[in-house]
Order: C-alpha cells, then structure tokens, then sequence
C-alpha cells in the first residue's frame, strides 16, 4: 500500500491553548478590575497586590527550586494569577507581613503540597484568604473608605461594607450605580460589577471559560434570595443587593471557574454552581459571616471528584442501563 493511515490516541486536534496563554488571558481580564481598586483605594491597592504577588511567585519558585527539586515552573502565570486573585480577596489596608503569610498558605499548602498546578483540590488563592480571615479576623475586616487618596496606606479611614450594613442598618446602604461602579468599602477586586463583567465578557470571548458555572451561581443566588426577601424583606435584602455587593461575581467569574477544582462536564457545572449558590446564601443570611461565596467555593471545591464521578455523559457505545 502506498498510502498508510496512522491513528494516533487522542486528543486528535489541538485547540491551541496552553498554561500561559490561558493564564495571561485572566491577568488581563482582571485587569479593569484592578485599575478600578487602584483609582478608589489608592497606593494600598497597588501595595497589597505586589506585595501578593511577589510573595506568590517567590515561594514557588523557592519550594520548587530548593525543596522539591523541579524545574521552576513561575514562568506560565499561574503563580502570578494565585497572587493577583489573593489581593482581590484582602483589604487595601492589610499590613504586607499578613499578606506574606496568606501567599505562603495559597501556594506553600494549597497548592505546592498536594503536587503543583493540576493537582490541588482547593482553590489556592480562596484557601489562603480563608486561613487570613480565620486566623486574623480584626485586621480582615478593617475595610478602607473608597476615595481616601490623603491618608496614608496603613492608616486608611476604614468603612463597613454594604453586605455588613444589611446586619445593621440597611437604609445606610450605598446607591446602585457606587455599586456598578465600586464607591463602596470592600476587598479590592470585588468592588466593581461593570469591571467585573467586562472581565467576564473577555474570558467568554477568548473562550477561556463557559457561561454554565457562573449563570448557574448567580441564577440559583437570584432565586433563593428572591424567594427568601418575598417570605421576609428584614431578614434577606433583595436579590439585586447579594448579586452587586460582596465577592459573589468575582468568586462566581474568575475562581469557581478554575479548570482544576470545578466539574468537566456542563450537568456537573449546573449542579457545581447550585451548590455553591446555595451555600453562599445560607451563610450570607443565617451564617456569622455576611459573606460567604470563599466558603461556598472551597466546599464544593471538595465534592467536584464526586460529582464529576456522577454526572457525566454516558460512555460511546455503551448500553443504556435497564
């Protein structure tokens, strides 16, 4: 024969993506995000960021380099998107050595101790703002007043965030478009719906992620709220309020959607999102802490080898079950 036709195991054709470019792809959606922190809470952003990042890279770079023997892999981004999700999750005013020890718990145990990228089960940069928020409650929970350029990094003039004002007194609550904006007290990158979105809009395009994951969370928050606030409008606010405040859109767009801790199939990132959904508005209404979407991801983080075990597409070829 003149002709031989070699089959080779699959994947058969390559998309083109790899670490870094889908890396780089998510810095850069971030990226109005961070210009939105930097222009309301000033020289903290910046500071709390590099620092974030800085130490991310650093500690890879030296477990991998020093403990474990392996060729450095900091070059593909991942370690400097760990960084840069971690600041999004801290307070502007946070002093650096508690972001330090926050990058050290995101990469030195939630990632690097369970085999590097590909291999950690929770979602690195959530399991070290988590360790903070635990650990540190005071200093997690000093949130600097947006706009105040003339006070200096540490000693910023701090202000509830709107999800802790519907604890207290809701008619102290800010106005919709400070909150489409980000002129509201909170973690540097959850401030913002519009520069959130317009990152979500870029991963979509650059088809990074899927639309499933994210709509399913923000649809199963719309319900349970909507649900909740009609039963009882003093004990849940409405569900335009627990969309645009807190960290759900940014927990719900650029950290639920992590390739290694969510499900592979579209049924699985239904019940995945649901889940996580869910659990953020339980925590958020009848839990001690008015956010929870850090808390909801990490614990579905945890059932995603179950759920990819039992939602999945039926095999090719295979017999339907009687």
């Amino acid at each position: 024969m003149e002709k031989q036709f070699i089959i080779s195991q699959s994947p058969h054709i390559h998309s083109g993506d790899s670490i870094r470019r889908n890396m780089y792809t998510v810095l850069a959606a971030l990226l109005p995000a961070f210009l939105v922190s930097v222009y309301f809470f000033g020289l903290g952003a910046l500071i709390v960021t590099a620092v974030s990042v800085a130490s991310c890279v650093s500690f890879e770079y030296l477990i991998q380099r020093f403990l474990l023997g392996q060729k450095t892999t900091v070059g593909d981004g991942s370690a400097i998107l760990t960084g840069v999700l971690l600041a999004f999750c801290l307070p502007s005013n946070l002093p650096c050595w508690l972001v330090v020890v926050g990058a050290a718990v995101s990469i030195g145990v939630a990632k690097m101790s369970f085999g590097g990228l590909g291999n950690n089960p929770f979602n690195p940069a959530l399991v070290g703002r988590v360790f903070l928020l635990i650990s540190f409650p005071v200093q997690m929970t000093l949130w600097p007043r947006p706009m105040a350029w003339n006070t200096a990094y540490l000693d910023a003039e701090t202000a509830a965030t709107p999800l802790a004002i519907l604890n207290g007194n809701p008619a102290n609550l800010p106005e919709v478009m400070d909150m489409l904006l980000g002129n509201m007290g909170g973690s540097l990158g959850e401030a913002s719906v519009i520069a959130l979105t317009v990152g979500l809009a870029i991963l979509l395009i650059r088809k990074v992620i899927t639309w499933h994951i994210p709509a399913s969370i923000l649809l199963t928050v719309f319900i349970f709220t909507d649900i909740l606030h009609l039963a009882d409008p003093e004990l849940c606010a409405s569900p335009w309020m627990h969309l645009f405040t807190g960290g759900l859109l940014l927990g719900a767009f650029f950290m639920a959607t992590d390739y290694v801790t969510s499900p592979m199939t579209v049924p699985g990132m239904w019940v995945y999102g649901a889940g996580i959904g869910i659990l953020t508005v339980l925590i958020r209404v009848f839990g001690s802490y008015p956010e929870g979407i850090s808390f909801a991801i990490l614990v579905m983080n945890a059932f995603t080898p179950l759920i990819n075990m039992y939602v999945k597409p039926k095999r090719y070829g295979g017999k339907k079950k009687q």
